[in-house]
């Protein structure tokens, strides 16, 4: 396997080197042959009395050297341009001397053919080291997705398997907190309450996370979606598991969207039923639903509410996985509710993004793009 692998790298070289050489003929060639080109149109053109040409043209002629052919290419075409615009161009004509009163005229002309060769060279340079930058970024970008797609795939496969021996701790518990009550302590009582509520709440982790994996993992059918109609579906919802809490709700006309009825509708209620948690502590509550003046890409909708707030400096943890600014014992959730929000606002295109202050409320927003196909 070495051998042959040496055998080609013998084969590989010498025409690699051919290529190279090619390619520097034909760069140093084609740069020679458009000041050629340039300085035959000039003289021809000067036979029609047409005068003052020979500049414009000699430069077009390097910069397009320096552009195409590089810094080698560029310095011929700029030494053979300076040499020709001397010879025909310049006092005594068809000599390499510069009369004293045209030596100015050609020491501008060099110049400036210096400074364009100079920027189309660094412009070229730049140029390429942006295509290559893209090339990179575009390489990390497929790579992370891979990588995403990946983790997704391992905690979605993780968590589906957790279930099954997380059931049997769950129901083995119930069991035994039933049928050995009699013959327990209180210790002992206590010991298997707080296992089945820890599976309990692993249980309800485990959901979630799957949910919030789902959610990446899932297909989106996008239609025309009704945002006030699909609020008031998320509303009833929420409502479902409020009791006879007092709540005054205040939703105002929202506009359509294009999106994925269903995921929407996730978001919907993750952001309601987050309000509708952290103002429990609060009397009376006001959760207010209603949309932003509209751009020319987004929708955007907010929920407002009154509750405990946060601070904003902790702003970034709002959204991601498992992050939570208050502790359980005070207000329960697994801390996934609002990663889902983003991640259901990304694949529609647009954001979420949260405002607050403590013990003033919070305000949320869901941004989604705007579909060229309906009039919002």
């Amino acid at each position: 396997m070495d051998q042959a692998n040496l055998d080609a790298k013998r084969v590989a070289e010498p025409r690699k080197r051919e290529s190279q050489l090619l390619s520097a003929i034909r760069r140093y060639g084609l740069s020679g042959l458009g000041v050629c080109l340039a300085l035959g149109i000039a003289l021809l053109l000067h036979q029609f009395h047409f005068g003052n040409v020979e500049v414009p043209l000699l430069l077009v002629a390097v910069a397009m050297a320096a552009w195409y052919g590089g810094p080698g290419p560029a310095f011929l075409a700029w030494a053979l341009a300076c040499v020709g615009l001397d010879y025909f161009f310049v006092e005594p004509l068809y000599s390499i001397e510069i009369a004293l009163n045209e030596l100015p005229y050609f020491i501008v002309f060099a110049l400036f053919a210096a400074l364009v060769t100079w920027f189309s060279i660094v412009r070229r340079r730049v140029e390429r080291e942006l295509l290559q930058t893209r090339d990179d970024l575009e390489k990390r970008s497929a790579d992370l997705a891979a990588s995403n797609k990946e983790l997704e795939a391992f905690a979605y496969s993780v968590s589906h398997d957790l279930r099954a021996p997380l059931r049997h701790m769950a129901g083995f518990s119930e069991l035994l907190q039933k049928n050995s009550a009699q013959v327990l302590d209180e210790k002992s009582k206590r010991y298997v309450g707080v296992i089945l509520e820890s599976a309990k709440k692993m249980g309800t982790l485990i959901d979630d996370l799957l949910s919030f994996s789902r959610i990446g993992r899932a297909e989106i059918n996008k239609t025309v979606v009704n945002l006030g109609q699909l609020a008031e579906e998320a509303l009833a919802e929420v409502r479902r598991d409020l009791g006879d809490r007092k709540i005054v709700w205040k939703v105002e006309r929202l506009p359509a969207a294009y999106g994925d009825r269903t995921m929407l509708r996730l978001a919907l209620v993750n952001l309601i039923s987050n309000a509708a948690k952290f103002t429990r502590t609060r009397t009376p509550v006001e959760i207010r639903i209603g949309p932003m003046p509209a751009t020319d890409d987004q929708v955007v909708i907010f929920v407002r509410d009154n509750g405990v707030g946060f601070d904003m400096k902790y702003v970034g943890k709002l959204f991601g996985v498992f992050q939570r600014l208050h502790s359980g014992e005070t207000f329960e959730g697994t801390g996934i509710g609002l990663a889902t929000v983003q991640r259901i606002a990304h694949r529609h295109g647009g954001r979420a993004w949260g405002e607050g202050a403590v013990d003033q409320g919070a305000t949320f927003y869901l941004s989604i793009a705007k579909s060229k196909q309906i009039n919002l």
